[in-house]
């Protein structure tokens, strides 16, 4: 049974087909990482549920994703049910006790949680571009931008900074083409015009202030549980690449915040990546290289991740080979691929000498799975046939009134409600374009102001055309007009006097010199 130490998942099955051995995970090894893999129906929510309430009980913080709404119930109180009551004394979980857990729900738009929010600054051009699936130019120009935006002191916090920038980059191209390489009007038009449909998919509601402080996420109770961060995903699932792009922005932001702590005696932060394969699905090299590096470097901070997949071929190798602690449950195994997804999940375990792994797999029952955990020494365990553990809180989903009164009564209830726009790119851009229309209305206005004297400058009247022909220019004449003559008599009077002061002056000081 669980203890300080380690966290309850359940009973394996002896050879006679009763459960009697406990299967638990140590908290130490719990940023060892992990996976809970299994077809659809098999129960792998109410094992992430329980795996989550064991950890918050423990006093580590969760943030996990909520596909279905099924997981919301984990706010509420659990009631006995026979089939519930049952499961505990199969593995002889006593006392089963019902529990209501500490959740603060969010929402990225701001619907059934508290709004999440993060800058285009803190989510970078990599991440942007993964969101957007730019091409490798369009993402060379996304690169560009950032650096601009860097070197003139344009902050870039919502959609609408970058658009304001993507449109003063198009107008300087041939500027930023001989610094940066080149900038094509098209492409930059082309991610505008993908801005565009991102804006209507309502991701121009996450992009923003105020951004999310990690410390939210990484609460504990006065009693010392860890608060349960719960994302409702039902609406954010119909934009599957807004989804992954928040939840990997989440865990960088995570890897650059927390500080170094080695293997603490229990995690400071559990994450859960439901859907994971939203993450991988044709994801460019580039970015299963930056999860990868995220997930094995992220443990040394304290922080365990845990992806929640129905195949474990969703999974990159290079990814399967971080999770240290794993539960499958059962697969179907009816099409090559998922034969195949049999003995990769098979083949990840570390044998058992009582069964088989490949064909127990596909025998599995509802609430059953194959479990291994790391031991001492950080060496997985054997496979064990297992039954989960019934969770302690409500199975289901809670009603929309009860949701409405947990979010009032959260912790951070009024500090993410009301959108903060300062002065960001957007209206720097349009002060200095504003600005730059002034100095050239000053500039043509100074030009029509200037006054000419007649016979000087051009004040000739346009050339005269006569039957669609032009007409001959005048010809120079040596006469002068009366304004000529007498300007040039004003001058002449004007040199002479000029002149006779000169010549006195130079006289008068020679004489007396004398």
């Amino acid at each position: 049974m669980a203890d300080d130490t380690s966290i309850f998942i359940g009973a394996s099955r002896k050879p006679d087909d009763s459960y009697q051995r406990p299967e638990n995970l140590l908290l130490q090894y719990g940023n060892r990482h992990g996976m809970v893999t299994g077809a659809t129906g098999t129960g792998k929510t109410v094992t992430l549920q329980i795996l989550a309430e064991s950890f918050s009980n423990a006093g580590v913080p969760v943030f996990c994703a909520d596909i279905k709404g099924d997981l919301s119930g984990i706010a509420m109180m659990g009631t006995a049910q026979d089939f519930l009551v049952k499961r505990a004394k199969q593995v002889k979980l006593d006392p089963y006790e019902f529990q209501e857990f500490p959740v603060i729900f969010w929402d990225l738009f701001g619907e059934q949680g508290h709004p999440i929010r993060a800058t285009i600054s803190e989510m970078g051009p990599l991440l942007l571009s993964r969101l957007m699936n730019l091409s490798e130019a369009q993402e060379g120009i996304m690169n560009i931008a950032f650096r601009i935006a860097d070197e003139e002191g344009l902050l870039l916090l919502d959609l609408k900074d970058l658009q304001a920038l993507l449109s003063n980059i198009a107008d300087r191209a041939q500027e930023i083409g001989g610094r940066y390489g080149n900038v094509t009007k098209p492409s930059v038009g082309a991610i505008q015009r993908t801005l565009l449909v991102l804006e209507q998919q309502g991701a121009a509601n996450f992009f923003g202030e105020p951004a999310l402080r990690i410390a939210d996420i990484m609460r504990t109770t006065r009693d010392g549980r860890g608060a349960i961060s719960v994302l409702a995903a039902d609406k954010l699932m119909m934009n599957p690449r807004l989804y992954a792009t928040f939840l990997l922005w989440l865990m960088s932001e995570l890897f650059e915040e927390l500080p170094e702590v080695g293997d603490p005696d229990k995690p400071k932060l559990v994450f859960f990546f439901d859907e994971a394969h939203l993450l991988f699905g044709d994801a460019p090299k580039v970015l299963i290289d930056r999860v990868e590096q995220v997930v094995r470097l992220i443990r040394s901070k304290g922080v365990g991740v845990y992806f929640v997949t129905q195949n474990p071929l969703d999974i990159p190798e290079t990814v399967l080979a971080q999770l240290g602690n794993r539960v499958q449950h059962a697969l179907r195994a009816y099409t090559p691929r998922e034969q195949k997804a049999v003995r990769t999940a098979a083949d990840t375990f570390r044998p058992n000498p009582d069964f088989d792994c490949a064909t127990v797999i596909t025998q599995l029952g509802t609430g059953e799975a194959l479990v291994s955990t790391l031991e001492a020494k950080g060496a997985p365990s054997m496979v064990q046939r297992t039954l989960i553990r019934p969770p302690s809180s409500r199975l289901g989903p809670i009603t929309p009134d009860e949701r409405r009164k947990l979010i009032a009564e959260s912790p951070v209830a009024g500090q993410y409600d009301q959108v903060v726009d300062r002065e960001s790119a957007f209206e720097m851009l349009q002060k200095k374009t504003q600005e730059a229309q002034e100095a050239e209305a000053q500039q043509q206005e100074a030009g029509r102001s200037r006054w000419t004297i007649p016979g000087f400058g051009n004040d000739s009247p346009p050339p005269q055309t006569t039957g669609g022909r032009r007409a001959p220019a005048p010809r120079p004449s040596n006469r002068q007009t009366v304004a000529e003559a007498a300007i040039k008599s004003v001058v002449r009077s004007v040199g002479s006097s000029v002149g006779r002061a000169i010549v006195r002056g130079i006289l008068g000081s020679l004489s007396r010199g004398r």
